[in-house]
Order: structure tokens, then C-alpha cells, then sequence
């Protein structure tokens, strides 16, 4: 798979496999440990999600202005490597549920995220403008495309395990302390320490169902409220575990990146050498004029991504919530006698799956084309990505007809809950679609990005990559809003609209940015 591919690609895309592992079983987990953890909403939480997951690629801008500024890339990334560790720990160490003091624990929680997020803007767009400079050396003409989509493939294999590491140590947690695990307990549960018996009378018999359910030593479960606040410590204490097991993949990744740092090119030194380059007052003029159509050209194609990335980082929002409410998780129980794998969480380990079964066949593919004269070009691609990331959530759509609002779900008893839960195979399914989408544009994107950069601008437009990824990101809640307050076809319906439109506007930019990329 690395034959004629530069030396340096396979410790960048096994450190940043790394960090990936460790970034993932975190958000494997996210929004389901802030709604269990503070009794928070699905739309409050959203808003914490939004604006965590948008300062994660945003922060990537100013590390790629750091990187830039200094000339230091490996320094830079190292510096995140550790920041982000420091992060994890912050939210990982143990605390009391429910908390003694809302507005501090949250705080502290928040101050956690965004130590990761900064860590994680030094890491990132830095290490990828290394991997595109590494594709700068005639050597590796035409391997670009091939190379990021092998780097992607690498971030996706830390990704795919991550989510049973995250699930594992929760259920472990669990039983250890005499329970089983039940998503819908939770929200339950600080429902009833808020409410107690003025709780509708058919959540209390949930919560009695429930809570008598999970209970592993056999014995009744008679106090509500105790069991309630027993189970939220125990539950969230295992979620914090778990953000220990990201602090360790961190370490991993340093060590990766350090063992091999000396095999990575050095940005810094590739502009000092296209800045030094003597040029007459002609060629500057046509440089300037290139430069300025590069940019244009990139900025196009970051404002339509804007739309997947808001649609396709549902997958760990709205879409966790769905398969948390609406899907019927009993099926996919792995009972492994310490602990079992069993969640919503679980459904996060399919894409990346996806992304490494893949991604060879998808290369395959492209390859095929391109041996028999009818290659797609990089923005082709894109759009196309678009376009079935849209039928994606035209399936999910159809699936949802049928099944009643979320508002609903708080006045209807366990059984007809339990009856119109979906089969598994439509998370699935749906994922399946998404990934498809995903290696289209995600990868590609990336060397897009790096191709038509202009050298001096490497690390900072790889930024704005990650920016036009943050402004989707910030408007993930939006998923929250209408998950919660409309039909759940209606709130699909939405991502598939704005993806399906995104696809016709690249579509009509294509052979102006095949021109400019081939400038």
C-alpha cells in the first residue's frame, strides 16, 4: 500500500492514527455523557456540542497561522499532542452525579474541551500540510490523491475501534457495581431526582421498568430516587474511565510522532527555498494573479463543504440520539463476561469500518478510470460526494415516517416502545451511504487543498479547510432543534436538501476549478 509513496507517510498517518483513537472514543461519547452527566437536553447539549466540535477545526486556522508564522510545524504538533492529553485528563478524573455544583462542573468540563480543541488546531491542519508537502517532489507526481486517501484511511482505523474502548469501560464501570446498561436511563433518572413523583405516571413505570431491569444482584428495586442517583454516579463515572483510555492513545501518538519526526519534511524549509527564488517582475505579476484565482477557487469549495460537514458530524448528535431512541439495540449486545458492548455509541464504529473496507476499492475505482481515459477530477469527486451523502439521509427519511416525534416518546409505556424500534441494519445502512460520501470528499478535499495552495499559504489554507468544517460544525445544534421539535422525517429531510443543493452549486463550479487547479 506505501510502495512509491514518500518514506515519511507511514509514521504521519500512524501518529495521527494515534490521536484519532483517542479523539474518537471521546466523541464517541460526547453528547451522551453531557445529557447524562449534567441532565442537560438534547438541544442544550447540542449547543455545547456545536460550539466544542466548531472551536476544534477553527483553532486549526490559528495553529496553521502559528505553524506559519514560527516556520516550527513539528514543534507545533507536538505541542498539541500534549495539550490534548492534558485535555482528556481534565475531563477524565472521577466526579460525583448529580453534581454538587452545576455552573463548576460544567466549567471545569468546558475548560477540558477546549484545551483539546486547542491541542487538536496545533495538531491537525499542520500535520496534513506536511503529508501535502511530502506530494511536492516531482518523484510522487500523480500519487497525491492516493496518498491522502491512505492517510484518511489510517485516521479511520483509530476511529473504528475506538467507540468499543469508550462502550467497554462504561459497561465494565457498570457491572462492577451490580448493573447492566440502558441508554434510557439517564434522562430518567435526573427527570425523577428533579421531579420525583410528579413525573408523568407512565415515565415513573418506565423508570421502575427500567431501573429493575439493569439490576444485576436480583433484588427489587424499591426507592426510585436512591437507585436514580446511583446509577448516574456509576454511569458517568464510566464514561470518565473512558476518557482515560484517550489519554493513553495520546501517549501512543507521541511516541509515533517522535520516533519518526525525522522522516517528515520541513514546510518551513520548502517556502524559505520558493521565497528565495529569483523571479522577473513579469512572472511575479502572473504569480500574484494565479494566487489570487487559487484562493478564490479554494474558498468556493470551502463554502459548499460548510453543508456535508453539517449534515455528516450528525453522526455524533442527532444521529446518536436516534439510534439511542429509535433503534433497537438488543440486538447488537456482545456480552464478553467483564463487561459488554452494548449502546448507542457503538453505531459511531461503523463509518470509520466503512472507511477502511473501502477506501481500497474506492482507490480501485478511481484507478479503473483513470487506466481507461475517463478520470474524474478532484472537484467532479466532491460533487458527487454530495450528492450521495444526500440520498443517505433520503433513506433515513423514509425510514422515519412511520415512527412517532420525540416529544411523543415521554407518554407511551416501554412496550410501544420497544415495538416501533427499527432493526439496526437501517444505522447501518445509512452509515454505509455516509462513508461512501465521506471518501469522495473528505480525503479529497484535503488534496485539493494542498494542490492548489499556494506554497507560501500551506498551512493556512489547509486551515480554512478545517475552518469551513468549523462553520459547520457551529450549526450542528440546528440537528438538535429539529430532532426535537418536528417530525423526524422533516428533520432529515433538512440534510438532505442542503446536501442534495450543495451538489448542484459544485456542479456548476467544476471546469473553473479543473482550470485553476491545473494552472
Amino acid at each position: 500500500m506505501f510502495k512509491n509513496h514518500p518514506k515519511g507517510l507511514l509514521g504521519a498517518a500512524l501518529s495521527n492514527m494515534g490521536e484519532r483513537f483517542g479523539f474518537y472514543i471521546m466523541m464517541a461519547i460526547l453528547t451522551l455523557f453531557i445529557s447524562s452527566k449534567f441532565g442537560l437536553s438534547e438541544t442544550t447539549t447540542g449547543y455545547i456540542y456545536s460550539a466544542f466540535y466548531a472551536s476544534t477545526y477553527f483553532l486549526a486556522l490559528v495553529g496553521g497561522l502559528i505553524a506559519d508564522k514560527t516556520r516550527n510545524y513539528k514543534g507545533t504538533i507536538l505541542i498539541g499532542i500534549i495539550l490534548m492529553a492534558v485535555g482528556y485528563l481534565a475531563i477524565a478524573v472521577p466526579t460525583p452525579t448529580p453534581v454538587p455544583d452545576m455552573k463548576l462542573y460544567l466549567i471545569i468540563t468546558c475548560a477540558g474541551l477546549l484545551v483539546i480543541s486547542f491541542g487538536n488546531g496545533l495538531f491537525k491542519g499542520n500535520l496534513q500540510a506536511l503529508v501535502g508537502q511530502m506530494y511536492d517532489n516531482p518523484r510522487y507526481a500523480g500519487k497525491r490523491d492516493a496518498g491522502f486517501q491512505i492517510f484518511y484511511m489510517f485516521i479511520n482505523v483509530g476511529a473504528m475501534f475506538a467507540p468499543f474502548i469508550a462502550i467497554g469501560v462504561r459497561n465494565w464501570w457498570l457491572k462492577a457495581h451490580n448493573f447492566d446498561y440502558n441508554g434510557s436511563l439517564p434522562e430518567l433518572c435526573h427527570q425523577y431526582v428533579a421531579q420525583g413523583d410528579a413525573m408523568p405516571a407512565e415515565a415513573v413505570a418506565r423508570l421502575s421498568n427500567y431501573a429493575n431491569g439493569v439490576s444485576l444482584d436480583g433484588s427489587p428495586v424499591t426507592d426510585l430516587l436512591a437507585f436514580s442517583n446511583s446509577y448516574l454516579d456509576v454511569f458517568n463515572v464510566g464514561f470518565q474511565y473512558a476518557f482515560a483510555a484517550a489519554v493513553v492513545a495520546m501517549l501512543i501518538s507521541f511516541i509515533i510522532y517522535i520516533v519518526n519526526k525525522r522522516t517528515f519534511p520541513d514546510p518551513a524549509a520548502g517556502r524559505a527555498a520558493v521565497s528565495g527564488k529569483k523571479t522577473s517582475a513579469e512572472e511575479i505579476e502572473m504569480s500574484v494573479q494565479e494566487i489570487r484565482q487559487r484562493i478564490y477557487a479554494l474558498f468556493a469549495v470551502f463554502g459548499v463543504v460548510i453543508f456535508f460537514w453539517l449534515s455528516f458530524h450528525q453522526n455524533g448528535y442527532s444521529l446518536t440520539y436516534f439510534a439511542r431512541d429509535y433503534v433497537n439495540l438488543d440486538i447488537i449486545n456482545i456480552d464478553l463476561g467483564f463487561t459488554s458492548i452494548k449502546g448507542a455509541e457503538i453505531f459511531q464504529a461503523v463509518n470509520p469500518f466503512f472507511v477502511v473496507m473501502l477506501t481500497p476499492l474506492i482507490m480501485w475505482i478511481f484507478s479503473a478510470l483513470n487506466r481507461k481515459g475517463r478520470k474524474l477530477s478532484t472537484p467532479m469527486k466532491i460533487a458527487l460526494g454530495m450528492g450521495i451523502a444526500s440520498l443517505a439521509y433520503v433513506f433515513l427519511m423514509v425510514f422515519s415516517f412511520a415512527l412517532p416525534a420525540k416529544e411523543s416518546l415521554a407518554n407511551m409505556s416501554v412496550g410501544e416502545i420497544d415495538a416501533m424500534r427499527v432493526t439496526p441494519m437501517v444505522m447501518i445502512t445509512l452509515y454505509f451511504i455516509l462513508t461512501v460520501a465521506e471518501l469522495f470528499i473528505s480525503p479529497l478535499g484535503l488534496s485539493f487543498v494542498s494542490k492548489v495552495a499556494p506554497p507560501h499559504l500551506q498551512g493556512v489554507m489547509q486551515g480554512f479547510w478545517l475552518a469551513a468544517t468549523a462553520i459547520g460544525n457551529a450549526i450542528l445544534f440546528i440537528g438538535g432543534i429539529l430532532y426535537t421539535s418536528v417530525p423526524l422525517w422533516i428533520c432529515w429531510l433538512v440534510f438532505a436538501g442542503a446536501t442534495g443543493l450543495s451538489m448542484i452549486v459544485m456542479l456548476s463550479m467544476v471546469r473553473w476549478l479543473e482550470r485553476v487547479a491545473k494552472g
